[in-house]
């Protein structure tokens, strides 16, 4: 099933007014840059400022109501700025860091089917910590109660940043199946 014209009208809407909106409330975020403005010039940082903040800009803006728009045509249930939870098992984050180690080292390859059965199998072990971690950008629930959870990015991530998303991603899968142990979980990055 593809977007209808109604939905494609408020896309577009979606990202006329966010440019707008940008256009007229735009102030750059500093004007103390000399060795910036001697050596590419003023008007090109002003330039580069506007577009980097353009595209900050475009993930809460544009990227997700963009995706729960799309998303919601194909899936059952579509929320934005999902509050995934807080309770994480002392054993969950102990087997995280040991998958974080192992891919770090090159010792395993990513493999996210068995990253959530090893996470499956310890998210109700061991101590109960509380964790605060940022929400899912998306939650979509499908006809089959598969959940995907989506952390959008504007701009690829350097490796050490990559790590870190990869741990909140694992996070996602310890405490959504700490509530729902039996659920199948697709955790999704996008970029």
């Amino acid at each position: 099933m593809s977007i209808t014209n109604e939905q494609k009208e408020e896309i577009k809407r979606i990202i006329r007014d966010t440019i707008r909106k940008k256009l007229l409330n735009y102030k750059p975020e500093t004007d103390s840059m000399p060795f910036h403005y001697r050596l590419l010039g003023r008007d090109r940082m002003a330039l580069f400022s506007f577009i980097h903040s353009l595209n900050t800009a475009f993930g809460t803006s544009i990227f997700e109501p963009v995706a729960e728009i799309v998303a919601s045509s194909k899936f059952q249930k579509v929320i934005r700025q999902f509050e995934i939870g807080d309770i994480i098992t002392e054993k969950a984050q102990i087997e995280i860091m040991h998958i974080i180690n192992e891919l770090a080292s090159g010792r395993s390859d990513p493999d996210k089917k068995k990253e959530i059965e090893i996470i499956r199998k310890v998210c109700k072990q061991g101590k109960i910590n509380k964790l605060k971690t940022v929400k899912a950008d998306i939650f979509v629930m499908d006809q089959y109660s598969s959940v995907h959870l989506f952390d959008i990015k504007t701009a690829k991530p350097n490796i050490s940043s990559f790590k870190d998303f990869k741990k909140t991603l694992l996070e996602w899968v310890a405490i959504y199946l700490y509530r729902y142990p039996d659920s199948y979980t697709d955790i999704q990055i996008q970029m």
